[in-house]
């Protein structure tokens, strides 16, 4: 793979240290400032070199990092206080502090790309003395630990970004992670380990991060040897079953993380021919997840039957109907189709994102051979960016699109899709879901979902299942599917593994693991 030599050549690589790893995927970087990152690359790569307040272990427990325990809650729920780890130190040598702490989060309220991340729920910061932040919320919100588990939120140098409090910093990091950053272009980023972490040192020699925009050549790359680890993101479906298949064998090690991705239909409810509730339920039973998710996917990613990953609480795992083309028939012939006239049903899927088009195209054919007097299924391509542009203009009949959350909470997928500041009957004028392409919503959902943020426990449950059953029955989406993130690494290397908001713990990777 000349093109991944060619990108390592300016630098030592893993050949003249068996302990230094390279670890490849499709995910070009154009920021390392936690204001400006927002992709699952940019997030990966930040996990490495910063740390958050918290962390979500895969079986969900929260675990301390830059944090010495768990919040502690005001009676009230509008203050919390969150005691800080002693003895820790940027990469610059600068103590970690409180006020280090308030000096990144406001940089992040001012500047960052997801400042709502905070904004929304946050309205002040402040040290109450060198070890204590004290966060003012403008209402009470339950998941504040999972919140500030959220890796854009890590700390930075306050004497390091002295000169960027307004600005970006996009090529150098200074933060407290196990790996400083030495190197970055936005295809090549190197990490050594940090000889000063607070915790404990990285079980290899440091790492490359490359990435390569050709699926093919990436798995070129892992069967050669050329490259130690390979990510999952992005990968042809058919080639991660290959490399499925060779882990089986015992030719590779695979690593499975939580599936926390979600692919979904968006089904634009206020024009036609999607405005009436009756066809969207039929719509609804028309589609056969399970067919989709075998021939699609080969079985990779699972049938979902809601908006919130099974792994997350809240869930309800069969909210949405199931596959039924006989009482889809019932529902199209009373909307006047089956019977001599078929229902026009536009599909706009991502040209430059292949499983949406075998998706579209495995749909269209089951449509056809089950219901194919009732419905016929138009299927049009067109290039993710241009669609998310034309999203929120109410484009697109139904669409297929995917989400993750910022941080593994249901609040983080169901505001994002069904948040609505301005409702008129069940049409949202103005808020998240306009956004979205749906347009949808009724009368309270929005304050439901709002109060649901504040509550704990099984409450919370029960509120979350109650506002995805009434989405569910209104269907102005569509769950299809849930991607898990995958990685595999050479027989020498230790099995990947991943942490509980889906990326792949870079510091627990051994590159001598295979042979211990």
């Amino acid at each position: 793979m000349v093109a991944i030599a060619a990108q390592l050549a300016g630098c030592q690589s893993r050949w003249s240290d068996p302990n230094h790893l390279v670890v490849a995927s499709k995910n070009r970087i154009d920021t390392v400032d936690p204001a400006g990152a927002y992709t699952f690359g940019a997030m990966q790569l930040l996990s490495a070199i910063g740390d958050p307040l918290y962390s979500i272990e895969v079986n969900g427990r929260i675990t301390p990092r830059l944090a010495s325990g768990l919040p502690v809650v005001s009676a009230d729920g509008l203050k919390v206080r969150v005691p800080l780890r002693q003895g820790v130190l940027f990469h610059d040598g600068t103590r970690f502090d409180a006020a280090a702490m308030v000096f990144s989060l406001e940089r992040f309220l001012a500047i960052g790309k997801l400042n709502y991340l905070l904004g929304d729920r946050v309205s002040r910061v402040r040290a109450l003395d060198p070890g204590t932040v004290e966060l003012t919320l403008k209402r009470p919100f339950g998941a504040i630990a999972e919140l500030l588990s959220a890796v854009n939120l890590t700390p930075l140098s306050p004497s390091a970004y002295r000169q960027h409090r307004g600005r970006l910093l996009n090529d150098r990091f200074v933060g407290t992670g196990p790996y400083r950053l030495s190197f970055f272009s936005t295809q090549q980023q190197r990490l050594e380990p940090f000889k000063r972490y607070w915790g404990r040192q990285p079980a290899n020699g440091g790492i490359d991060l490359v990435a390569l925009s050709n699926s093919t050549a990436l798995y070129g790359a892992l069967r050669s040897g050329e490259v130690d680890v390979l990510l999952s993101t992005s990968l042809e479906i058919d080639q991660q079953a290959a490399l499925h298949q060779a882990a089986q064998r015992g030719q590779l090690k695979e690593g499975e993380g939580p599936a926390l991705e979600i692919g979904y239909l968006t089904l634009l409810s206020d024009q036609p021919p999607l405005d009436k509730p009756l066809l969207r339920r039929a719509v609804a039973l028309s589609l056969d997840r399970s067919t989709i998710s075998r021939r699609v996917s080969l079985g990779l990613r699972s049938p979902l039957r809601n908006l919130v990953p099974p792994s997350l609480a809240g869930s309800d795992p069969e909210a949405w109907p199931s596959y039924n083309p006989q009482q889809a028939r019932r529902l199209y012939r009373q909307a006047g189709f089956c019977q001599g006239k078929r229902l026009q049903l536009p599909l706009t899927f991502r040209s430059n994102v292949p499983s949406d088009r075998l998706f579209a195209l495995t749909w269209q054919a089951q449509l056809q051979q089950d219901l194919g007097d009732c419905v016929d299924l138009e299927v049009t391509g067109m290039e993710a960016t241009t669609a998310y542009r034309q999203l929120g203009e109410g484009a697109f009949p139904m669409i297929l699109l995917d989400w993750m959350g910022d941080f593994p909470d249901a609040d983080n997928y169901l505001v994002p899709l069904l948040g609505c500041e301005k409702v008129q009957g069940n049409r949202c004028l103005e808020g998240a879901s306009a956004a979205s392409g749906s347009f949808w919503s009724q009368p309270g959902l929005s304050q439901e979902l709002e109060r649901s943020a504040g509550l704990r426990g099984r409450a919370r449950v029960d509120l979350l299942r109650w506002i995805q059953g009434q989405t569910a029955a209104a269907s102005p989406y569509l769950p299809v599917w849930l991607v898990a993130p995958r990685a595999w690494a050479l027989p020498r290397v230790s099995r990947p593994r991943f942490d509980g908001s889906g990326r792949l713990l870079l510091q627990e990777l051994d590159a001598q693991g295979g042979k211990r």
